[in-house]
């Protein structure tokens, strides 16, 4: 792993826009190679694939610096010609000359000590600058007892004499499982650089169970009824928090702010419920919401088989968060297990807390209900700012349905909800890709300068600057930001049906007779990939798990064991927007099956480069048949029966362009983040004998009678 300064000096490829011009310095400095001249590097540096993030060479008391808005100002000494190597940093510039031998751009890494790659910045201003804000914070550890007498660990970080003097600061606390090491002066300030800039406390606090808190971890522990004085839940161990913060931090201003995002927003959401009265603001952002319905572990029934395999070790094998690492290609380490009990077994987990939860309760039995969250949202007791991606592969579930369960009771208008270009917290960073995409602008930086900086300012220190109504919206395909007054929007749409049809056709009108729009063996042998593979752990080494949302589908779509339906070339432009519903009539010779739909968006074969071609998925989710009439009770299909499979493809703002094409694609399987339906009826698919997976025949049907389609709201 690289050290942290290494990680935020090298940052600046990621996270950086110019500000001043400064000074160049003719300081020559004697190596052994040559004499350097330092003036010839001053200057700023960024990349043509992102261009907003700027590094700023500089020349200060005789010594060369390098820094960016996000990234910690790094002394550099000379190693050679051109050549310069951190200060107590692993970081290696190699500067690059033109034909005319002045310096052109600069290659940051690569160096033989760090074993990175390199990362080529042209230069484009022959001035250096100051774009480090980074302001002073002190650190200071503690610990603070709970009403059952357990004491929980936090890390304060507050600006550098602010203990004493200056005006008081609010609180903006972030709890969380993964620990709290790296909370520093340099980690806030180049995280969450607006509003370390602004000034406040933060606290970042161990949960207890993790890192250096006492106490018992409990997975999503539940809220509880508090009938006993020693009853404890995240949201009164948020409150002891305050409580104990309000009480021992001096020169507070008695506000507190909760943000987090994954399973700190899912404890940011705590902080909303039976709320501290400190507490003036929280933001849950991607947050862990309901974990069965859609979120980590669970989507409509189908067990998200890779991603509870590696969390649940990952967070209950050790007090921290070692992350689980494998050579095997995942697709056939599962394949080769069967089912989740043989692959439990293999990797000796079987004992674990929620492993053991899988395998007892695969259906939606009273501990998932207990768990969910958004059955307490039944009223605002604070400002709510709600925050996802489009292409979140972990929470994209929970950040909408939080934001339905509050906003029928926000009286006040205090409930907001941005949704933007994302993948899982990729709002955090500076970038203008996810994957090939490109959006062409910063939009984290965005999100952050416009609503979530300004959103904590107003709550938390009384000032203006945040203007939200409701719902800021990033419309993906024309890349550009809208605001709503509500989510779904109503203003300037209109409910539209697209309909699968005979000959495997896509359709705005509804079918006249028609029958079997199409069919395909669907054999658990030979599962769907739901990326490319090799497919690598979770969270693994070159894992491409964070941007395979955004992965071409091609790669699938040659299947003979799917079916797709596209348009023909659009002649004008399709925006959809609001919740994408699936409504499947489908028959199966099994006795259960898994359908999965995904809405995609089929770009022309002479658009630029990578794009040729794509095949972009825009929404897309799973629903476990056995789960058609009830989630809590299972039941067997009846072979060769045509049901209705009604479903949330979950929210999108996407314009199909002129010349695109719209294709809707449907399997059976997505292995392994799915495991795999045997497609006989068991009671338990954790534990499904291997004589169980059987191959069938899936019938979509397309007729007037049974009109398979999608559903949503189109821009009139």
């Amino acid at each position: 792993m690289r050290s942290s300064l290494y990680v935020l000096a090298l940052a600046t490829v990621l996270t950086g826009v110019p500000v001043f011009a400064q000074q160049t310095d003719v300081t020559t400095v004697p190596t052994a190679a040559s004499v350097v001249v330092l003036g010839e590097y001053v200057g700023q540096y960024r990349s043509a694939e992102e261009p907003e993030v700027v590094s700023a060479v500089n020349v200060e008391g005789g010594t060369l610096t390098v820094e960016g808005e996000r990234s910690a100002r790094v002394q550099l000494k000379a190693e050679g010609k051109d050549q310069f190597a951190g200060v107590d940093s692993p970081l290696r510039l190699s500067f690059v000359r033109g034909a005319d031998g002045k310096v052109s751009a600069v290659k940051v890494g690569g160096g033989r000590r760090s074993g990175s790659g390199e990362t080529v910045l042209a230069r484009f201003s022959d001035a250096g600058g100051k774009l480090n804000h980074f302001r002073e914070y002190t650190r200071a550890d503690v610990m603070m007892p709970m009403r059952d007498g357990v004491k929980l660990h936090a890390v304060i970080v507050r600006p550098a004499g602010s203990e004493s003097s200056g005006e008081p600061l609010p609180f903006l606390m972030q709890r969380t499982p993964y620990g709290t090491a790296g909370s520093s002066s340099i980690a806030v300030n180049a995280s969450k650089p607006e509003l370390a800039a602004s000034g406040y406390i933060f606290v970042f606090a161990d949960i207890r169970g993790r890192y250096e808190s006492e106490g018992q971890f409990v997975m999503n522990r539940a809220i509880v009824a508090h009938t006993a004085k020693n009853d404890v839940d995240e949201t009164t161990d948020t409150r002891d928090t305050i409580d104990w913060l309000l009480k021992n931090v001096s020169n507070n201003s008695g506000k507190v702010g909760v943000l987090g995002v994954s399973y700190p927003g899912f404890l940011a959401m705590m902080a909303g419920i039976d709320a501290h009265p400190a507490v003036k603001a929280i933001s849950p952002q991607a947050p862990m919401t309901n974990i069965w319905l859609g979120d980590d572990f669970f989507h409509n029934g189908a067990f998200r088989e890779t991603y509870g395999f590696d969390y649940v070790q990952q967070l209950e094998g050790q007090k921290t968060d070692v992350r689980v690492d494998t050579q095997d290609d995942t697709f056939d380490f599962f394949l080769r297990n069967v089912n989740f009990a043989g692959a439990a077994k293999s990797a000796g987990m079987t004992e674990l807390p929620t492993a053991k939860v899988f395998l007892a309760h695969p259906e939606y039995t009273k501990f998932w209900q207990d768990m969910a969250v958004e059955k307490h949202l039944t009223k605002v007791e604070v400002p709510t700012l709600e925050v996802g991606g489009w292409w979140d592969q972990e929470d994209m579930w929970g950040t909408q349905a939080e934001y339905a369960a509050l906003e029928p009771h926000d009286t006040k208008h205090e409930v907001f909800m941005v949704l933007g270009p994302w993948n899982h917290g990729g709002w955090a960073g500076t970038s203008r890709h996810l994957g090939v995409l490109d959006f062409g602008a910063a939009t984290g930086d965005e999100y952050r300068k416009t609503i979530e900086a300004p959103f904590f300012e107003k709550y938390l220190k009384g000032k203006s600057g945040f203007e939200l109504k409701d719902t800021a919206s990033f419309r993906t395909g024309v890349n550009e930001w809208e605001r709503y007054d509500a989510w779904p929007p109503v203003a300037g749409f209109k409910t539209a049906k697209v309909y699968l049809t005979e000959s495997q056709g896509l359709s705005f009108a509804a079918p006249v007779g028609g029958g079997v729009a199409a069919s395909y063996v669907a054999d658990p042998a030979n599962p769907v990939p739901y990326r490319n593979r090799p497919i690598q752990a979770t969270y693994g080494n070159g894992s491409k798990w964070r941007t395979w949302l955004v992965e071409d589908q091609r790669f699938v779509s040659g299947r003979k064991d799917l079916a797709n339906f596209s348009t023909p070339v659009l002649d004008h432009n399709v925006t959809v927007t609001g919740d994408v519903m699936a409504d499947l009539f489908a028959a199966t010779t099994g006795s259960d099956a898994d359908w999965v739909v995904k809405l995609i968006d089929v770009y022309p074969d002479d658009a630029p480069a990578p794009m040729a071609g794509y095949q972009l998925m825009v929404v897309d989710e799973i629903f476990r048949g056995r789960y058609v009439n009830s989630f809590e009770q299972p039941a067997a299909l009846k072979p060769g029966q045509v049901t209705e499979f009604k479903w949330s493809l979950h929210g999108a703002d996407h314009t199909f362009l002129k010349g695109h094409k719209i294709m809707v694609e449907v399997q059976s399987s997505w292995f392994p983040l799915y495991d795999r339906n045997p497609q006989t009826f068991v009671p338990n698919i954790m534990i499904a004998p291997a004589e169980a997976y059987k191959a069938e025949t899936q019938t979509i049907y397309g007729s007037a009678k049974y009109p398979s389609h999608l559903e949503f709201e189109v821009a009139q």
